[in-house]
């Protein structure tokens, strides 16, 4: 079995900054791609940022130069730092992780999502 545990969420006021974090646990043979979604209410889900195991980043168009995120593959742990944050970055924020198994079989995890609103 594989956890996947966020945290870091919580409320902010516009121009404030949160660091979320996303740790995965369990029958890992190796991560693939680590990545942050995220879907508002009403909204469909949507990619926020993502970064190989390689160090390879891609992000939304909305969110360049506000966000980054990183990885630490020795603790199977990802990041987002959010800057300069805006209400329409208000959503619950979900980390997926890509990994192989030690069978060769390549999975898809998702964890519980952690709520980041941005309110004055």
């Amino acid at each position: 079995q594989v956890q996947v545990v966020e945290s870091g969420g919580g409320l902010v006021q516009p121009g404030g900054s949160l660091r979320l974090s996303c740790a995965a646990s369990g029958s890992i043979f190796s991560i693939r791609n680590m990545a942050w979604h995220r879907q508002a209410p009403g909204k469909q889900r949507e990619l926020v940022a993502s970064i190989t195991s390689g160090g390879s980043t891609n992000y939304a168009d909305s969110v360049k130069g506000r966000f980054t995120i990183s990885n630490d593959n020795t603790k199977n742990t990802v990041y987002l730092q959010m800057n300069s944050l805006k209400p329409e970055d208000t959503a619950v924020y979900y980390c997926k992780i890509i990994a192989d198994d030690y069978g060769g079989l390549q999975w898809q995890y998702w964890g519980q999502g952690t709520q980041v609103t941005v309110s004055s």
